[in-house]
């Protein structure tokens, strides 16, 4: 009952990135509700860029813990860092994004190809005439995620799936976070259907709205406080929830089964997807 179980959480910064904070909030509370059975968590935060995700990672391979809560965001430098991480034989559980192959570290949080699969669904829907579909990637300066590439993946599989389908086309642009100004009438020329793989949906919402573009159905992710604004407008269509604060508290609670009570617990744990319309958003939901 004296012992101390010191867990290591390893994620970007979050005092700029709502999606994050949320993630943060979840394994908070579970710090506070497990930390009376010897809970110890020692955070190391990143930066979004690359260096200072390399900088944390030595800090966090230096560090002695009895388990790991990661987000691998940088996908081939955190395929890396798992490897060298699993000579430690210390237990990782992964939030966000599953880049474990066979499924060697425990995951909490969404599938990510299926998620984009019901994007597709949800493009379908009540469609009979011919439609354009753009696939609107809004990228930071390095966006290599797993979770982002899963979606597009699952998206387009879709409509492979069902080739009765002839009605939609398909086009892609892509604009980095620095050039988001860049945004133009053009782009959205004859589109009837916006996909934004990733949380920036409401980017093209505000431009379509500024620009009197009504009648385009857009699809994208997470609540954040602008998608919500645009979604109870009416511009946004349809947000995929993947609650991030759920797989936070989710990836302690694993970490404290599996070392504390010393339980069996499922490896690979995914959060069922919400489907979010301003008519069924509720604060309280998130």
């Amino acid at each position: 009952m004296n012992k101390k179980f010191h867990f290591a959480v390893f994620l970007p910064k979050s005092e700029t990135l709502e999606y994050w904070q949320s993630q943060v909030e979840g394994i908070e509370k579970a710090a506070a509700e497990f930390g009376k059975f010897g809970i110890v968590l020692d955070y190391f935060y990143y930066d979004y860029n690359l260096s200072s995700f390399k900088e944390s990672m030595q800090k966090v391979m230096n560090f002695d813990c009895d388990g790991l809560l990661f987000a691998p965001v940088f996908y081939e430098d955190s395929v890396q860092f798992l490897k060298e991480y699993d000579q430690k034989n210390t237990p990782v559980v992964m939030i966000d994004s599953n880049i474990s192959e066979e499924n060697a570290h425990a995951y909490v949080g969404q599938d990510a190809f299926q998620s984009g699969y019901l994007a597709g669904r949800l493009i379908s829907f009540a469609v009979k005439n011919e439609r354009q579909v753009l696939v609107f990637k809004i990228a930071r300066e390095i966006e290599s995620t797993s979770v982002y590439l899963q979606r597009i993946k699952g998206f387009y599989s879709y409509f492979k799936d069902h080739d009765e389908l002839t009605n939609f086309k398909f086009s892609e642009v892509t604009i980095k976070d620095s050039g988001i100004d860049k945004l133009n009438m053009e782009m959205f020329s004859g589109i009837s259907s916006v996909f934004v793989p990733n949380s920036r949906a409401y980017i093209v919402a505000e431009f379509l709205e500024k620009n009197n573009i009504k009648g385009v159905r857009i699809i994208g992710f997470d609540l954040l406080k602008e998608n919500i604004e645009y979604l109870n407008k009416g511009v946004i269509d349809f947000l995929i929830n993947q609650r991030p604060e759920q797989q936070g508290y989710l990836g302690i609670n694993y970490l404290y089964k599996k070392l504390v009570l010393q339980e069996t617990v499922e490896k690979i744990q995914y959060i069922p997807l919400e489907i979010i319309l301003k008519e069924n958003y509720f604060p309280a939901k998130r």
